[in-house]
């Protein structure tokens, strides 16, 4: 079984674009706990955001990547 390093630089990946999905978001200012489809509890930290996924799925997403990677329509 092949095992890759985190930043390995992987020869001949295609770019891609990742598809312009609505999802839905709410930053929680307090500690919280997600049950998740894998069936154990994740923790978030004051200023991370609640998000739903696209098969309804809960997640927790770091405040300051969700910045980086999101708009409120």
């Amino acid at each position: 079984m092949k095992t890759f390093d985190t930043f390995e630089q992987v020869e001949n990946m295609d770019m891609c674009m990742k598809k312009p999905l609505v999802i839905h978001a709410k930053l929680i200012n307090e500690e919280f706990r997600v049950n998740t489809l894998e069936g154990n509890y994740k923790q978030g930290k004051p200023g991370d955001y609640l998000m739903r996924g696209i098969d309804g799925e809960l997640y927790i997403c770091d405040g300051p990547i969700f910045e980086r990677s999101y708009d409120f329509v």
